[in-house]
Order: C-alpha cells, then sequence, then structure tokens
C-alpha cells in the first residue's frame, strides 16, 4: 500500500528531527500540534490541563525523538506520549479530589464563620493538616481550593511563573497528605 504523501512528509520530518534540524522541528510541531491538542482534550475535557498535556508530550517528544527506530510510527507514538500524559494528569486529578472536597466543606465552614467565634470549636482533619503547612503552602492552597483560583490567577495574584504555581500546588498536597496519613487525621 502506497504511503500518503502527509506520512513521507512526517517521515522525512522526523528523520531530519533526528539529525538535529530545528527547522524541521518547528514544521513538524506546528504540523501536529492541532491535532495533540484536539486528543488531549478529548482525553481530558479540561481547557488548562490539554495544554499542560500537550507541552509536557512535546517536551517528551522532543528528548526522545531521537529512539524513534520507525519514522512511520511517529503518529503512533506521538499519540501514545499525549495518552500517557493526560492518564497521568486524570489519576492525579482523582487523588486531588478527596482533597478537594474536604476544603470546600472547610470553605462552608469559614464562610459561616465570623471573627466572634471562639476557635475552639472541633477541627476538620484536612484544617488541622492544613495549619501543620509552612506558610505559603497555607497560602496557596487557599487561593486554590478556598477562594476558587485558577493557576493563572494565582500566578498574577503572587507574581510568581505558572510552572511555580503548579509545583508549590502539587508539593503542598503531597505534604498534607503526609501529614495526614503521619497524624492519622
Amino acid at each position: 500500500m502506497a504511503k500518503s504523501p502527509d506520512r513521507i512528509l512526517d517521515e522525512l520530518l522526523v528523520l531530519k528531527c533526528q539529525g538535529g534540524d530545528v527547522e524541521a522541528l518547528r514544521k513538524l510541531v506546528a504540523r501536529w500540534h492541532g491535532r495533540l491538542r484536539r486528543h488531549a482534550w478529548y482525553l481530558t475535557q479540561d481547557q488548562e490541563a490539554t495544554g499542560d498535556v500537550v507541552q509536557d508530550a512535546w517536551l517528551d517528544i522532543i528528548r526522545t525523538i531521537h529512539r524513534l527506530k520507525e519514522p512511520s510510527s511517529f503518529r503512533g507514538w506521538a499519540y501514545r506520549i499525549v495518552g500517557n500524559k493526560a492518564a497521568g494528569w486524570i489519576r492525579c486529578r482523582k487523588r486531588q479530589r478527596a482533597i478537594y472536597t474536604e476544603v470546600a466543606q472547610q470553605k462552608r465552614d469559614v464562610t459561616n464563620w465570623t471573627p466572634d467565634e471562639s476557635d475552639n470549636s472541633e477541627q476538620s482533619p484536612v484544617r488541622e493538616g492544613i495549619r501543620m503547612l509552612p506558610a505559603i503552602s497555607q497560602q496557596i492552597l487557599s487561593l486554590k481550593y478556598i477562594d476558587h483560583m485558577s493557576t493563572r490567577e494565582i500566578s498574577d495574584a503572587l507574581d510568581i511563573p505558572l510552572g511555580t504555581v503548579k509545583s508549590r500546588l502539587h508539593h503542598a498536597r503531597e505534604r498534607l497528605r503526609q501529614i495526614l496519613q503521619r497524624n492519622d487525621l
């Protein structure tokens, strides 16, 4: 079966990329970015995640394209990388849901709290755990889950890069999980 001109062009671009041709890489990204983005969207159904997944996938593609033995398999290989990145995002999201649900409950508690109330009331395990975190972790979790800010809004509010926000959120959630497990809260 004869290959289509598009497939032949993709193979040629992959071969050139493997040889270090930056212009070929730019053309490959231009040809495939939209398709990979659409694939990520179908998998995650989340606009912000779509961008993150595709960006991470391109980083992996660029780093490992030299190991692709069959340039004709680029299409399936690239889609598989996006699929794996999306699956990782979905797994992470599921882990976060339990914390998110608890923090959302805390928001309702905070909304009903007035400064005159005694703070001696029984606290939830998550709230106790959050209080054990460093101030920056408390702040980032509060902005994300109590104020419902997107990572972009947090980035703007704190005047830090988006990647730093994501990293701090990840580490804050991880520290909170460890505190909750360690203290059996």
